[in-house]
């Protein structure tokens, strides 16, 4: 079929102003923000509920098209954005906005796929309710997105990842087929688990467009603290102590070089008079006030240096030394990023291994989520010549230390053909039989996670 005639069958199940046809119009949808992964789409359409997305998705699928879900295109996986070919329609979910109210006796709220995670928490927050999961990409971080790829964020310790916090959803099969799953009922031992299948699946199997969200009541006390210490071997062992406080909500790592490349980039003074190794970003939340037991803790840790924040604007100002990492290694360069897990006991040798395994191809900076083992590594000034000797460098350590390719970020088409490297032949048989039961012509986000049959 050809595109304009594709785009005017769109057109009447969207309207002509949600089908984006022209270049300049497209270019938004077509890079993700690192500007690592770039593409070309054959038309943006944007629906506005769930109707419209079945009637897309029989559309492309009666026309052989290929179809790219899209959230808030903050992914670092190249999974939302378009392959060069330019044959994907993108799906662009941002419309799909709404938020019905509370359940204050569910605790739970229903929210549409196009909804920002910050959106949601200023929802939430006058009514005294909060959303377990938080992401530095808030501003822009769709919930569908967050769903499709289990996103983890700063509070995993505490809440655990989005599909700990996802009671249902509703989803449109790539024949038009709507599933909903939206009762949220907390025992429900009918069959087969669809949420728990689609949520982290990236959009190769359904496209996700409503989520009934589990809610905690919000905590009225909170204090933050920012720990200098020698090594990340330090940091891990102090984290372990941490968490014997039932308080303790986040515990986020960084290193000098990434806190130099933030304060230069951001203008923010420096959080200590010296220069340290590593620092720990810590926030304990309860319903008493926590401080004074996150004080008797650190009272006799190896401590280089120490800043305790109790009210809002102070705990915002510490976080900002982790939060902004991301844009001032984006600022300095285009990083190839390698979000990865590792056991607790194997992250200071890694950290200590990693510019032997990178022999100088590479300047690294390492910060994420120290409770749950989870690195990120960014690295800036990789020749292209030696990308693929880089990465695999990287992720075979990892696999070789028991952790995951992929922590958080999802597997997209970046590590599509390393997936091996942590799973067996048995379980990627598995997926494969999965996507094509639900997605036969395998046209949903085709090349992430898993490549196309021949």
């Amino acid at each position: 079929m050809g595109t304009e005639r594709l785009a005017s069958r769109l057109a009447a199940v969207v309207g002509p102003a949600h089908v984006l046809a022209d270049p300049g119009l497209r270019a938004s949808y077509e890079t993700d923000f690192t500007g690592r992964w770039t593409g070309r789409a054959r038309l943006v359409v944007r629906p506005a509920d769930t109707a419209q997305v079945a009637g897309v998705l029989r559309t492309c699928r009666e026309a052989g098209i290929p179809v790219l879900p899209q959230g808030g295109n903050t992914g670092l996986v190249g999974g939302s954005v378009p392959t060069p070919a330019g044959d994907q329609v993108v799906l662009s979910l941002r419309r799909l906005d709404t938020a019905g109210p509370v359940d204050p006796d569910a605790r739970q709220i229903t929210v549409g796929a196009g909804l920002t995670l910050s959106a949601l928490h200023g929802r939430l927050r006058p009514q005294g309710w909060e959303f377990g999961v938080d992401l530095a990409s808030r501003d822009s971080a769709t919930l569908g997105g967050m769903i499709a790829t289990n996103a983890g964020g700063e509070r995993v310790l505490k809440y655990g990842t989005t599909r700990a916090n996802v009671a249902g959803l509703q989803a449109v099969l790539a024949d038009g087929t709507v599933l909903d799953r939206l009762a949220g009922l907390p025992k429900d031992n009918t069959g087969y688990d669809l949420t728990g299948l689609l949520v982290g699946s990236e959009g190769t199997l359904a496209v996700l467009t409503a989520a009934r969200l589990r809610l905690v009541p919000r905590p009225r006390h909170r204090v933050g603290a920012l720990l200098a210490v020698d090594s990340i071997a330090a940091a891990t062992a102090l984290v372990t102590r941490l968490r014997g406080l039932e308080s303790l909500e986040l515990a986020e790592f960084f290193t000098a070089e990434g806190l130099d490349l933030v304060l230069e980039h951001t203008g923010l003074p420096a959080p200590f008079r010296a220069r340290h190794p590593v620092h720990l970003l810590v926030e304990c939340a309860a319903r008493h006030d926590p401080t004074d037991e996150l004080a008797e803790l650190l009272a006799d840790a190896d401590l280089l240096d120490a800043a305790v924040a109790v009210d809002a604007a102070d705990r915002h100002r510490l976080a900002a030394y982790r939060e902004r990492h991301t844009e001032a290694i984006n600022a300095a360069g285009t990083p190839l990023k390698l979000d990865v897990t590792l056991p607790p006991a194997e992250l200071p040798g890694f950290a200590a291994e990693l510019p032997a395994l990178l022999d100088g191809r590479a300047r690294p900076y390492l910060f994420g989520h120290l409770a749950e083992g989870n690195l990120h590594v960014n690295l800036l000034d990789v020749a292209p010549a030696d990308e693929e000797a880089v990465v695999l460098a990287v992720l075979g350590r990892v696999a070789a230390a028991g952790g995951s390719i992929s922590a958080e970020h999802g597997i997209g088409r970046a590590k599509a053909r390393y997936l091996h490297l942590t799973r067996s032949a048995a379980e990627i048989s598995a997926m494969r039989a999965v996507k094509s039961a639900l997605d036969p012509a395998w046209l949903l986000s085709p090349g992430t996670l898993l490549a196309a049959p021949d």
